[in-house]
């Protein structure tokens, strides 16, 4: 606890300090927001902050659930508030991703883990309302602004492949519409598209092309709500406009592509990509750039920056080492090409555990820059739904950061990799381990819980004011001790940095050649010391066991 307690006091000094001397580092430098650099923090709405409790309980969910399976009050303002205190600047997030906020389910199911309702936010009811359990459209829109106001982007998860589960409150959708059944066995490409994931899960028809009316019981909700005119003259004009056919996929592409029109949204996160058909991912790549353009032209004070709207696929067990394709069995399929910018990457957590530093870091380098070029991957060690993740019981926070965040590629952080939540509850079943409440109280009063976010926050800004970590090309510099630097070029911005690793504490010598030219004055980030380039490396006397280098501005 002494050696925390020590590392955490360094932390606050350099944190207290630190904004000074990075006003100093980037004044007049606008650093070029790139989505393969990105960091991600990744949260279910429903489990980081309640900030409006008036909202807990809709629609009479209030039945006895089981451990981790009913809705605990966390909300979109809640996000908000944490966004306006800097806590995500702090952390050196730009862009937040948070589980599916429409209508879900009314009612709950019981799969063997006792009963469940739809806080997780993937069993939808109606795409074209917010559940009030998450909070309101007002809500939203006021995320999106205080979110943009600090440079962070919006990623929303969209979910086409299904709705929620059959329930008394939550009647079964026509046949032209779902499927129900056979379910999923995974062996092939037919088995996995042409099925319901699991049992009691309606399967949107997602192939068909049939014109198809809207479902009753969509009908008689929206009438109920004194909204079925505004709703249907809205789907005329959008089938009018675009020419598609009626079909199931092209109605809720349409109600997914009214959050980015009217909140601009930044991007999707797109859910089971791999049980749906693979063309309906490069109809919903246009969709959403039309939608992401028009945003743009109605709004041109809101625009952030000239990047496209991003979308990340959930292809689930792509690994990078399959570069652009995902086998099947029988089938290969590609699912950057004309549709997705990033996969997310199931395959880091185990580089991490099993691969050393620089081997890890020259195979993204490698796959990356070549048979990934102007695409990427999303690496992420815990998740919401990974029953396996790199750490679950949080042993290993510092080096979860290090390899997270100075890893090529986006970087997702989940809700409480940061702050050490652990991954388990007593009597939780399954993944509702993974979804504990936020450990607020930990950040708050834990003297190890706050060094370990000490570390994240120093990473994590280094990493967002430095584009060449994540989307850099890497050269290692010395073997031993372990050097290397990311070099980054965009057009008129060049960004270089030299980092190292497992070092011995107190003085050391870091090699710079051939990046930080003799005499220029640096920057560690870790440490917030500033040191001059003397025959090619420079010499430093820390604590600690990393370096961040930076150029100083006055040495640009």
């Amino acid at each position: 606890m002494r050696n925390f307690i020590v590392v955490l006091m360094l932390g606050i000094m350099i944190t207290g300090c630190q904004n000074k001397t990075e006003q100093a580092v980037e004044k007049n430098v606008k650093i070029p927001f790139e989505w393969d650099a990105a960091t991600i923090y990744f949260m279910l709405v429903d489990r980081f902050n309640n900030a409006d409790t008036s909202n807990d309980e809709n629609f009479n969910r209030n039945k006895e659930t089981g451990v981790l399976r009913g809705f605990e009050g966390g909300d979109i303002k809640g996000i908000t508030q944490k966004v306006e205190s800097g806590y995500f600047t702090d952390l050196g997030v730009n862009a937040i991703w948070m589980t599916p906020i429409v209508e879900q389910i009314h009612g709950g199911t019981d799969e063997g883990t006792g009963l469940s309702y739809g806080f997780h936010g993937y069993w939808t009811k109606d795409w074209t309302n917010l559940d009030p359990d998450f909070g309101t459209k007002e809500d939203l829109k006021q995320l999106v602004a205080a979110a943009h106001k600090k440079g962070i982007r919006i990623v929303l998860d969209a979910v086409i492949n299904h709705r929620g589960p059959v329930t008394d409150q939550d009647p079964v959708w026509p046949q032209s519409w779902v499927r129900t059944g056979p379910a999923c066995d995974y062996h092939d490409f037919d088995s996995t598209v042409s099925c319901t994931l699991v049992e009691n899960l309606p399967d949107i028809r997602t192939e068909s092309d049939e014109a198809v009316d809207l479902p009753p019981q969509l009908v008689e909700k929206w009438r109920a709500e004194g909204r079925y005119e505004k709703e249907v003259a809205e789907l005329d004009a959008f089938f009018e406009k675009t020419g598609y056919p009626r079909a199931p996929r092209f109605y809720i592409m349409k109600w997914l592509a009214d959050y980015i029109t009217e909140f601009g949204i930044d991007g999707y996160r797109v859910d089971t990509v791999k049980h749906t058909e693979p063309y309906v991912w490069r109809e919903f790549r246009k969709v959403v750039d039309a939608a992401f353009e028009q945003f743009k032209a109605e709004n041109p004070d809101k625009v952030l920056d000239d990047n496209g709207f991003y979308l990340v696929g959930e292809v689930y067990n792509y690994a990078i080492s399959n570069e652009k394709a995902f086998d099947f069995g029988d089938r290969k399929v590609n699912y950057f090409d004309q549709a997705f910018n990033q996969l997310i990457n199931f395959e880091f957590k185990w580089n991490a555990e099993q691969m050393d530093y620089e081997s890890m870091f020259v195979k993204y380098d490698t796959i990356i820059h070549n048979d990934l070029k102007e695409y990427s991957v999303l690496n992420y060690l815990s998740s919401h739904d990974d029953g396996q993740p790199f750490d679950p019981m949080r042993e290993k926070p510092f080096e979860t950061a290090t390899k997270l965040l100075l890893t090529q590629g986006a970087a997702q952080i989940y809700y409480g990799d940061e702050s050490a939540r652990v991954l388990h509850a007593e009597g939780a079943i399954g993944d509702a381990n993974l979804r504990t409440f936020m450990n607020w109280d930990d950040i708050k009063s834990n003297p190890a819980t706050q060094a370990i976010l000490a570390h994240w926050q120093i990473l994590g800004r280094f990493r967002s004011h430095h584009p060449a970590v994540g989307a850099g090309r890497h050269n290692m510099l010395s073997s031993s001790p372990y050097v290397f630097s990311r070099t980054y070029v965009k057009d008129d911005f060049k960004d270089a940095v030299v980092i190292g690793l497992e070092l011995d504490k107190g003085s050391k010598t870091i090699p710079v050649e051939g990046v930080f030219a003799e005499g220029v004055s640096v920057h560690d980030a870790y440490s917030n010391t500033t040191v001059t380039v003397k025959s090619g490396q420079v010499v430093l006397n820390t604590e600690y066991n990393m370096v961040l280098l930076e150029l100083t501005k006055s040495a640009e």
